[in-house]
């Protein structure tokens, strides 16, 4: 049967020799292909092709590459690349867009597409991955003529690190200690090049690129995950650890006490940096609470807005804003460049470690004043009827509604929350947050016997 549920809101991604396949990714290089023509409303495109490091991503690119020429495409291969260095790579050089293998943050057996417009502009599951997974399922494509080119194209990585390192003063790093765990993804091509020019001892954890991820899982998101890099921090008394996902475009930072600092924290200090250079800015962040990250754009005078989780989703609504930055709860942090607006990890590594030197204080010194909600983390439950749910829910804090988009969200003063439902599960998400850890923990109680009744 066609694997249509692999075709999902943000990418394609399933178990490799199953329901992704070579065959597969010949269809969808087709299909890619003809998408783009129709989008871009021209047949002479440029599209950029590159892998991450599991061991079917070759196989499964030289399909691609086959399918995308024989419609007529030529492909720029860029080989190895995180994903950032893969939107980099389409947007710095004007390309018409393009397609990477990888599985993100899944285990070592799935593999799966991101693709991209001009710019790294995203094609969601709302704009295009749907149209892509129909015209693949019929398998009908027109003759092309003319057999495209494919060409190589090296030194992305340094690039990228150059630009970065433009955008950002780093006489201003002190020397400092760093632990960075890159959970064998493919982070450590770009964190290798990136502190050649830093004051840092670099502590390298897990830097040999491996696909099956023999360590640990490689979603920093779950904490659990960074147990190893809290640990090491711990017992070097390193000033910082930063833990990366499978395709780098994720960062999390471990303060010297060995926490994970919350990406809403994170998002906050980030949003103020932009702020200073764009005074009144537009800020964007997703609907999972996270209080402090509105308290420190409107701290800064900025404009905060809400998007609907899922980095495809928050780049096309910060695209309409004209946001100046935008931060995910799950460590997606975007940045506005004059030729996309895209996760840069390299200018957050530098953006961080600039404003922990110039503050003067370790970074728990500095984030403790910020660490002033207690929160619930993302709760999973299986129901049997989603809808049931929300309308228990509405019954009981209708009166304390505030937005409806990407599930609902109430705000009852001293603690508020976020439910929303899976788009493929018979599962709801719940996401509380409070002024103390007392409040939260109770209002989680209260909440989950309504969502289990």
């Amino acid at each position: 049967m066609f694997p249509s549920h692999i075709f999902k809101a943000y990418d394609i991604r399933g178990i490799y020799g199953s329901e992704v396949t070579e065959v597969l990714a010949y269809d969808i290089g087709r299909a890619f292909a003809e998408f783009m023509k129709k989008d871009q409303g021209k047949d002479d495109l440029m599209l950029v092709v590159c892998q991450d490091m599991r061991t079917s991503s070759n196989p499964l690119k030289a399909e691609v590459i086959r399918g995308l020429t024989e419609q007529g495409i030529n492909v720029v291969d860029i080989g190895l690349a995180s994903t950032p260095t893969f939107y980099f790579g389409v947007a710095k050089y004007g390309y018409d867009g393009g397609i990477q293998i990888t599985a993100s943050h899944n285990p070592g057996q799935y593999n799966g597409f991101k693709m991209v417009r001009p710019g790294a502009g995203p094609i969601s599951g709302e704009s295009g991955i749907m149209e892509i997974r129909d015209m693949v399922e019929k398998g009908e494509f027109s003759h092309v003529e003319k057999t495209g080119t494919v060409t190589t194209r090296d030194g992305v990585v340094e690039e990228e690190v150059a630009y970065a390192l433009s955008q950002v003063d780093v006489s201003k790093i002190k020397p400092c200690n760093v632990v960075v765990d890159n959970a064998n993804g493919m982070g450590a091509l770009v964190m290798d090049e990136l502190f050649k020019h830093l004051p840092c001892e670099l502590d390298r954890m897990y830097f040999e690129l491996d696909g099956n991820f023999p360590n640990h899982d490689a979603n920093p998101l779950i904490d659990a995950n960074n147990k190893d890099i809290q640990t090491r921090v711990r017992e070097t008394g390193a000033d910082l650890g930063i833990a990366l996902d499978g395709d780098s475009d994720r960062v999390f930072f471990i303060d010297n006490t060995g926490q994970t600092v919350e990406p809403s924290i994170v998002r906050g200090i980030l949003a103020q940096v932009y702020l200073k250079d764009h005074p009144g800015g537009a800020v964007g962040y997703d609907v999972r609470p996270g209080k402090i990250t509105e308290d420190m754009i409107l701290k800064a005078g900025g404009k905060p807005f809400l998007t609907k989780v899922g980095h495809s989703l928050i780049k096309e609504e910060s695209k309409k804003r004209n946001a100046i930055f935008s931060g995910e709860s799950s460590g997606h942090f975007f940045i506005k460049a004059d030729f996309g607006f895209f996760e840069m990890p390299a200018i957050i590594v530098l953006q961080f470690l600039r404003v922990i030197s110039e503050s003067g204080k370790t970074v728990r010194e500095y984030i403790k004043p910020l660490m002033k909600y207690a929160h619930s983390g993302e709760i999973n439950f299986e129901v049997q009827d989603k809808a049931a749910v929300f309308t228990r829910l509405k019954e009981k804090y209708g009166d304390h509604v505030t937005q409806k988009f990407d599930g609902v969200s109430f705000d009852l003063g001293e603690w508020w929350f976020n439910v929303r439902s899976s788009n493929t599960e018979n599962v709801v998400r719940l996401n509380v947050e409070a002024n103390d850890d007392i409040v939260m923990k109770e209002k989680v109680g209260e909440v989950q016997r309504i969502i289990r009744q």
